[in-house]
């Protein structure tokens, strides 16, 4: 028994490496996918970063979701973009060095992401990047930097949607492209039908009851919530719907949200605290219509057949703009009511965002190539 045992340890250890770096929401869902999967081939070590700190912005995730616990927790988080991203590469470096990973995987578009790949990339580490392609073509979006920056620099570029392939095609980038399907997709088929108690918070921490019927809002970027302005022209327009608006309300805005809503006395919007990914699902299935800023939610909004209005100059993903499901927005009280007015036509969707296998296809593309 004894000599069996140190067998299986030999195997765990000539295993390949893969660092996984989260930071952010979307990163831990999408981990929460590929992990299980992951760790059947490959010997993984999750690294968090910190960039989203809070309980309900994080570690309410690897709880729901039984993410494996963070090898590593960084606790870098705040600040602006170049100091936080900074402050991580540092840190990832050093942590590279220590374990020396064969691999290093990010997801998405955060500063976790950009600092991932930079770290690995200046170390000769291969890196994977999970949702390559996908463009808003302005380098005004902090994100959209992120993005090119890591599918520059990384050696498997593996694609959520069609569209992400011929992004990256008409930059003249086509080799070691994999289309995959999307993890969030995944994410949504397995957890979607879940039917736990939503419970809402207050800002001071009171249960909140949550209406029969309600409109759901996030609003989180930076040109939406950095003056008091587009916040002002969004929560007029949401105020004036037949139904409250439920506001998870990311930290870094509560103060001005607050603030708002105590100066104009919009009394239709419920200020929450962020919610866990299950009551988040539910939130979206129930709800009448959906206005957003985040990327993540108009792709869940339309996987469950839910209008949405997004709050973006640009449209983020092509798949979901059809037949007014999702519709572009300018944070304008008037233009806001109007799109959520329109009709909309979810008939003959296809799958654009996959069949709910791509961790497997992720797994399969890492394999052969790396």
């Amino acid at each position: 028994m004894c000599k069996r045992g140190v067998q299986v340890n030999m195997k765990i250890d000539q295993r390949k490496i893969i660092a996984t770096i989260v930071g952010a929401r979307p990163q831990f869902i999408k981990a929460a996918m590929l992990s299980r999967v992951l760790r059947n081939s490959y010997h993984e070590i999750l690294i968090h970063t910190g960039q989203h700190y809070d309980y309900n912005m994080s570690d309410v995730f690897f709880e729901e979701l039984s993410i494996p616990r963070p090898d590593y927790n960084l606790g870098i988080s705040g600040g602006n973009h170049g100091k936080m991203t900074g402050e991580m590469l540092i840190a990832l470096e050093d942590v590279f060095l220590s374990t020396k990973p064969d691999i290093v995987l990010v997801y998405g578009d955060t500063n976790s992401t950009l600092a991932g790949a930079l770290a690995a990339v200046k170390l000769n580490i291969p890196v994977v990047h999970v949702e390559a392609g996908v463009r808003m073509n302005t380098l005004a979006n902090p994100e959209e930097v992120n993005r090119i920056l890591t599918d520059r620099i990384s050696s498997l570029l593996l694609c959520c949607t069609q569209s992400s392939v011929d992004a990256l095609a008409s930059e003249g980038v086509t080799k070691n492209v994999f289309l995959t399907g999307d993890l969030m997709y995944d994410a949504a088929l397995f957890h979607g039908n879940q039917q736990n108690l939503v419970e809402l918070l207050t800002l001071d921490g009171k249960l909140q009851n949550l209406p029969d019927a309600y409109y759901l809002l996030t609003c989180h970027r930076q040109e939406n919530t950095g003056s008091d302005t587009p916040l002002f022209e969004i929560f007029t327009a949401m105020n004036q719907l037949d139904a409250p608006t439920i506001y998870p309300v990311h930290p870094r805005n509560e103060v001005r949200a607050k603030h708002l809503l105590q100066q104009q006395n919009f009394n239709q919007i419920q200020l929450v605290k962020p919610v866990g990914y299950i009551a988040a699902l539910q939130l979206i299935k129930n709800a009448k219509k959906i206005v957003t800023d985040s990327g993540g939610l108009q792709r869940e909004a339309w996987f469950m057949d839910k209008q949405c209005v997004t709050i973006l100059d640009h449209v983020v993903w092509p798949e979901t703009m059809g037949g007014n499901a999702n519709q572009l927005c300018t944070p304008n009280a008037m233009s806001i009511l109007s799109k959520l007015s329109v009709t909309p036509n979810f008939t003959n969707k296809g799958t654009p965002f996959g069949d709910g296998h791509a961790a497997e296809k992720i797994v399969e593309a890492i394999r052969s190539v790396i």
